[in-house]
């Protein structure tokens, strides 16, 4: 087995412990629960198999399923988030187009990174609690929750890379 494989297979099970014994149990405003495991991820490289990246996304997906009781919601969303970060990275910073990316806020600045990443998590929420509820009814409840939990994941996410180089 590689190294970089046993890398990726730790940090999916931190994660994935993190989420299901501390950040589950969190609801702030009764409206938002970070979703840590969606860094895992952003932070793929340009350069990884797009297959891997979306074989591990699913993967990943299953794994919050499990813990967090919402069957296939997770693993759809994530597979698709996975499916579309590398060319949504590519776009992102267009002019190192032949450099190897490693989408981290010390690689790409706070301002690229922030770029790089709210969209998709915003994207992934959405898809998260549109599948979950599959109902528009409580429509203010669904967009906060929306909102919310992007914010309160970003902000996760934030606080975790600008502490990682330290």
């Amino acid at each position: 087995m590689s190294v970089d494989f046993l890398k990726k297979l730790g940090m999916l099970v931190v994660l994935c412990l993190i989420q299901a014994l501390i950040l589950n149990r969190i609801k702030l405003f009764g409206c938002a629960t970070p979703l840590l495991y969606v860094h895992f991820i952003l932070m793929f490289p340009s350069d990884y198999p797009r297959w891997g990246t979306i074989l591990w996304g699913f993967v990943m997906g299953v794994a919050a399923d499990m813990f967090a009781n919402t069957p296939g919601v997770a693993s759809a969303s994530l597979t698709f988030i996975a499916f579309i970060q590398q060319p949504f990275l590519g776009l992102m910073v267009r002019d190192n187009r032949d450099e190897d990316i490693k989408p981290t806020m010390a690689s790409m600045g706070f301002w690229r990174y922030f770029t790089y990443s709210l969209p998709l998590i915003l994207l992934y929420c959405l898809l998260f609690f549109a599948l979950e509820d599959f109902s528009f009814y409580d429509w203010k409840q669904y967009l906060l929750n929306i909102a919310g939990t992007s914010l309160f994941t970003m902000l996760f996410i934030l606080v975790i890379e600008s502490t990682k180089g330290k």
